[in-house]
């Protein structure tokens, strides 16, 4: 047996192009989506994240500004930009690139975003939104990672899924829109005793850890579904996610490969939800 992949890159291009459709049909109304990414600093993975935005961007027809601040930039530059942003009429979306430098408060950061152009989804405003059913802008990753899950018709009612991560990024919003399909959620953490034990229950498996091999062959059981998040590097500097790909595809039924899995996704999403913030 030899699990079927979800391709990333291929769903996002689908996406991508009905967003296009969609942001042309606003411009014919006088609308134009546009986009701000704020990058602190020189971090090289967060550069190219947000070159990868940029450009998505551009080539669905939204408006994009990307904001570059040294390294050295005050958590008060910072928030007067982001106000700035917000009390600019021609940005429907604002994205802090994530992580900041060590001097600034991350939390108070996203507090000041206006939750109607949090397009990562990370206010608190739109975490309580996902947690009591109301509408809200989701966290890209894992609303990229629940797309994934869709297309390929699986009926998550009553279903066994475990979140192997409790960020506020992925693994709790994670398990939160898992939970809204009816799925029984189990999360597990650095402080879960039996994590082979739980994950051999699963019908579907979400590693997001940021750690290489978390979840190896032994841990799934037979035709399970795994949505890896995870990207590292392996010893030959490889980009590789958190499960032993080529081992654990033997055993599940449906996989997700890195790269070209959830990453594309995350980056569709964000464009879906500035197009949603932009009114369409």
């Amino acid at each position: 047996m030899s699990a079927q992949l979800i391709d990333g890159n291929a769903l996002a291009a689908q996406i991508k192009a009905e967003v296009t459709a969609e942001v042309a049909a606003l411009k014919t109304r006088g609308i134009h989506p546009g986009l701000a990414v704020v990058l602190v600093g020189d971090d090289p993975a967060s550069q190219v994240y947000v070159s990868h935005k940029v450009k998505d961007s551009e080539q669905v027809g939204i408006h994009s500004v990307l904001e570059r601040m040294e390294a050295t930039t005050s958590e008060v530059a910072l928030l007067a930009k982001v106000e700035a942003l917000n009390n600019d009429p021609s940005i429907h979306g604002i994205l802090v690139q994530m992580p900041l430098p060590k001097h600034i408060d991350s939390q108070k950061v996203i507090a000041a975003i206006n939750p109607a152009k949090d397009v990562d989804g990370f206010h608190v405003v739109n975490a309580g939104a996902l947690a009591v059913g109301l509408p809200g802008f989701w966290p890209c990753t894992p609303h990229g990672a629940m797309k994934m899950i869709e297309s390929i018709g699986m009926n998550l009612r009553g279903k066994h899924a475990v979140v192997i991560g409790r960020s506020n990024i992925v693994g709790k919003p994670m398990a939160q829109m898992l939970l809204n399909q009816s799925a029984t959620v189990t999360i597990c953490h650095s402080a879960t005793l039996n994590l082979k034990e739980i994950c051999l229950c699963a019908d579907v498996i979400v590693a997001a850890v940021g750690k290489q091999n978390v979840v190896t062959k032994d841990m799934v059981k037979a035709g399970a579904v795994v949505i890896d998040v995870g990207m590292n590097r392996n010893s030959q500097g490889k980009l590789c996610g958190d499960v032993d790909f080529g081992a654990v595809r033997e055993v599940a039924g449906f996989i997700t490969p890195v790269p070209g899995g959830v990453g594309p996704m995350t980056r569709a999403l964000l464009l879906v939800n500035t197009l949603k913030a932009a009114g369409a």
